[in-house]
């Protein structure tokens, strides 16, 4: 990559500028940066929206500029303040100063794993880093550099895991992967965590094949292999086989059957004339306060709907071992684990990024972006899951020393 400047362009800025002192040289450094940032933001937003200022012939969707938001940075040469651009649907992600960013780094291959972590195939990071910045970065050089991550998370896979985690959601996100030349479905295993102390984590991601009971069963032996020695309560969606594959790794875990698939699941084939009072009946089974009220609900529900959608009933029925398991706990534990949300929402973000991926070339390509996604949620998990002194209170009188011991 070539210089920025030689020196003797460096000595003309400096005669242009009438710069002779040591401060003077500062400010005017800081109003260069301030103004070719500037520069790059606006040109990321125009990237977002796909049109730039007041140009409306090339405007091809609803989203528009919402004004600016000042924000202070730091840099080697002082603080610079900014305006950083803003959308209408709050989808615009700055990459040349992130959101929280504070310090402004010269890191190229920061940069570069940036773009690559909001989703940006290796050509893509190649035309943006030329068209905004200015840079020649070849796809080869992206691929080098990010490459780099894989040890790292690979690393992170395999790290050493705590003894309990008092709940945790399994769930697959399925992706398509080049493969010999074809492209084939794969699916990514996670396994998102809730700590003894409340904390949200992600404890691994596997890429397999399509979602099956028995790869699952490999994950779970794989998490008492890193040091996991208990689970108390296990938030699954209704694939077959999930509760085999749970209790030949850890059988003291309770399961819990995502409500929520099942109602997705109950609905598939309602007509669209029975389907708001057939979900109003459904409701009063999985809202009852107790479980005792749960079946009579159900047998309820039976009567009405029983012959017309005979495979619902039979459905929750079939699972209601696991889909009444929540009834068993206070109101602050039911929330947060009769359905698979919490897992479901980080998936969400997922889908954002890779939402422009048709396929991935391999599959370490498609575990370094999902790798780099954990990364940067992990750095906003900080916080205790809400209510969590009351629901760990809650959690050591239903499993005693299986709790305190951790304490």
């Amino acid at each position: 990559m070539a210089e920025l400047f030689t020196r003797e362009q460096a000595r003309a800025w400096l005669r242009a500028n009438n710069l002779k002192t040591g401060k003077g040289i500062q400010d005017a450094f800081i109003n260069e940066i301030k103004g070719v940032l500037q520069e790059a933001l606006e040109e990321e937003m125009n990237n977002t929206l796909g049109y730039s200022k007041y140009d409306y012939t090339n405007k091809n969707n609803d989203n528009t500029r919402n004004g600016h938001t000042k924000k202070t940075v730091k840099s080697q040469f002082g603080k610079i303040e900014l305006d950083i651009p803003r959308d209408a649907d709050g989808e615009h992600e700055p990459i040349i100063v992130k959101k929280h960013q504070r310090t402004i780094s010269s890191d190229l291959e920061g940069m570069i794993v940036s773009l690559f972590s909001q989703g940006l195939s290796n050509r893509d990071i190649e035309s943006h880093m030329n068209k905004i910045y200015g840079l020649e970065v070849s796809a080869e050089m992206v691929t080098r550099i990010t490459d780099k991550i894989l040890p790292i998370a690979k690393e992170w896979q395999i790290r050493p895991l705590n003894e309990l985690y008092p709940i945790i959601y399994l769930d697959g996100i399925v992706f398509n992967v080049n493969k010999d030349g074809q492209i084939v479905k794969k699916t990514a295993y996670v396994v998102f965590a809730v700590t003894i102390e409340g904390k949200k984590d992600i404890l691994g991601i596997w890429i397999g094949e399509a979602e099956s009971s028995k790869f699952w069963m490999g994950v779970l032996a794989d998490l008492r292999n890193r040091g996991v020695k208990d689970l108390l309560i296990c938030s699954v969606d209704g694939l077959k086989g999930f509760e085999e594959a749970i209790k030949a790794s850890f059988p003291k875990a309770e399961i819990q059957k995502c409500v929520v698939h099942q109602i997705r699941n109950s609905t598939k084939f309602v007509s669209y004339k029975d389907r708001k009072v057939f979900c109003a009946d459904m409701r009063e089974i999985y809202t009852a306060a107790n479980e005792e009220a749960g079946l009579a609900a159900l047998d309820r529900f039976e009567n009405k709907w029983g012959i017309k959608y005979s495979y619902a009933i039979k459905s929750w029925r079939d699972n209601w071992q696991y889909l009444s398991t929540f009834f068993k706990y206070p109101p602050e534990i039911r929330r947060i684990i009769y359905t698979t949300n919490a897992i479901e929402n980080f998936n969400r973000q997922i889908r954002k990024i890779t939402k422009t991926k048709s396929s991935f070339p391999t599959d370490d390509s498609l575990f370094k972006i999902l790798y780099l996604i954990v990364f940067d949620a992990s750095e906003k998990w900080t916080m205790p899951m809400r209510e969590w002194g009351i629901i760990v209170n809650q959690l050591r009188v239903y499993f005693g020393e299986r709790v305190d011991t951790y304490l």
